[in-house]
């Protein structure tokens, strides 16, 4: 399995250069059926780096670009008029995919942001009276602009949830801008190839099963949880009025599966705390709604999961 997930990183690397944990996140997400929400300036390749995860799987990948004067049917789907044959026909979405890059989700209105409820939550869409299961594996990975906030939308806490995880993406390293820049004037990028397929995804996935977790790493990961929910009982009454809700047990769910990828793409056959926390701040960091208080004293999810993690004591 250790294989295949390195050579699928080597592909999407011919493309990407750094972003190993923007990588990861896929692999996690697709391993575990989930969906990822990527957040950074623009310019830093995510488009690039779904594509390239598309090409080195060979999935069939497909890009909406969300706008104001954007359609829930635009997504999903309509049902049109045939005249030759005087019937309605169903005319599939760009939803109907492998992987849906939902590019500036935030860009679009509430009602076409919950078109895609559905299909992430029950892998299925409903188009008129019909209901069309879509093709597995099948991923969203939707990227939101941090910087500009006119004519963007904020998406709901309950689609928020939908989303396994939740990645910053950040600029290069000085190292690595300098391989870009390197790349372009010479000869450009490599082509990423197929490296594995849909067979191997499906065994990949069947494997998580066999990824042992302790009873005492799974009580660890539910502290966690619950201390987002009620800080004081962890010694954390300072953030405690700092937060308004805690994670949802969607994220407990997220967590355990995450953490088994985790440590299935690094070769194991069991969950540490070490797999716990590096998937940690991307399953929570959106999941932890702050008040007032928060953003006036400049206390960000972030934080509020690192002082959880000091909190709660190591199984």
């Amino acid at each position: 399995m250790n294989q295949t997930i390195e050579a699928i990183k080597k592909e999407v690397g011919k493309v990407i250069v750094g972003h190993e944990h923007l990588v990861d996140a896929m692999l996690i997400a697709l391993l575990c059926e989930g969906h990822l929400l990527v957040e950074g300036v623009p310019g830093l390749a995510k488009t690039t780096a779904v594509n390239a995860l598309a090409k080195s799987l060979g999935l069939e990948f497909k890009r909406v670009q969300f706008t104001p004067d954007l359609l829930p049917s635009d997504i999903t789907g309509t049902e049109i008029y045939d005249p030759k044959n005087a019937e309605f026909k169903i005319k599939r979405g760009p939803v109907f995919t492998n992987l849906l890059l939902a590019d500036e989700i935030n860009r679009a209105p509430a009602k076409v942001q919950s078109a895609l409820l559905e299909v992430m939550q029950e892998k299925q869409v409903t188009i008129a009276d019909e209901t069309h299961r879509v093709e597995r594996p099948f991923l969203v990975l939707a990227t939101q602009n941090p910087v500009e906030q006119e004519g963007t939308y904020r998406l709901p806490e309950a689609q928020l949830d939908r989303f396994m995880l939740k990645v910053d993406v950040g600029y290069n390293t000085i190292e690595e801008e300098f391989e870009i820049v390197n790349r372009v004037a010479a000869k450009g990028f490599e082509e990423s190839v197929q490296a594995a397929g849909k067979e191997e995804i499906s065994a990949m996935q069947k494997e998580l099963s066999n990824i042992h977790v302790d009873d005492a790493v799974q009580k660890y990961m539910l502290k966690l949880i619950f201390a987002t929910r009620f800080p004081s009982r962890y010694g954390l009454s300072e953030m405690a009025e700092y937060i308004e809700f805690g994670a949802s047990p969607r994220a407990s769910i997220d967590l355990y599966r995450a953490s088994r990828a985790v440590a299935l793409i690094h070769g194991k056959d069991y969950v540490s705390p070490v797999d716990i926390a590096e998937v940690l701040h991307d399953v929570l960091r959106h999941r932890i709604i702050l008040n007032y208080k928060a953003e006036a004293a400049g206390v960000s999810s972030d934080r509020v999961i690192e002082e959880i993690q000091k909190a709660v004591p190591l199984p």
